[in-house]
């Protein structure tokens, strides 16, 4: 879908540019210290320079780049002290989010719930990293959406998508996937049975123990606060 095709669901140009260059720096294709030039990518997405202007703002305030004086835009990315302080946050409010969604959760997300982890069984069997990255995503999400809190649900969405690609290199780890859907099934037996004690115990588990995994293929130790 070109950029053209996006703007007729009604998202506004700076969205859209905004969103696709968030992408390209969270999965890498700029690297940290690169220069965005504005003019050169309003050519290759075929805009005008205002829309691209508008987007690397709110990147700026997003802390993905910094507009340096004689510099321009230069990527920041994502260091390794944001993804300490990100699990570091997702700990502690992932925890509120399983505590609230554990109760607040209706007989259609709690089925919606069990298919999602039906469907990581699946692909876990078949050792599909890809379709299990994208489901165990979508299985957050959805007991983030059950917290019936927009505020809550936008910030540990954005949580996600900000260690997208250091996620996603932590499942690929041997063994990961298998011990992934493991704490996964308990979070779901949690929920199934209301416990809220375990609810919040078994997501704090697993966010703990991908955080431990992160910090052992990344080769760093991640800032405990």
């Amino acid at each position: 879908m070109d950029i053209f095709d996006q703007k007729k669901e009604n998202r506004s140009l700076t969205t859209i540019i905004f969103d696709r260059v968030r992408d390209d720096i969270l999965s890498g294709k700029y690297v940290t210290g690169e220069k965005i030039v504005e003019a050169k990518l309003a050519d290759e997405l075929g805009v005008s320079r205002t829309p691209v202007r508008e987007a690397l703002k709110q990147l700026e305030l997003d802390g993905l780049v910094e507009n340096l004086p004689n510099r321009g835009v230069i990527v920041k990315g994502i260091t390794d002290q944001d993804i300490g302080d990100i699990y570091t946050i997702r700990l502690a409010i992932e925890a509120i989010a399983a505590k609230w969604s554990v109760h607040r959760m209706e007989k259609a997300e709690l089925d919606q719930l069990r298919e999602i982890f039906e469907l990581m069984e699946f692909y876990a069997a078949k050792q599909d990293v890809d379709k299990f990255f994208e489901l165990n995503t979508i299985f957050h999400e959805t007991i983030y959406h059950a917290t019936k809190s927009r505020y809550l649900e936008h910030l540990l969405k954005d949580f996600q998508l900000f260690i997208k690609s250091t996620r996603n290199a932590s499942l690929r780890v041997e063994g990961r996937m298998d011990k992934a859907l493991a704490e996964h099934r308990t979070i779901l037996e949690a929920f199934i049975s209301r416990d809220e004690e375990r609810a919040v115990e078994s997501i704090t588990k697993h966010i703990s123990n991908s955080r431990a995994n992160v910090d052992r293929t990344r080769n760093i130790t991640l800032d405990q606060r």
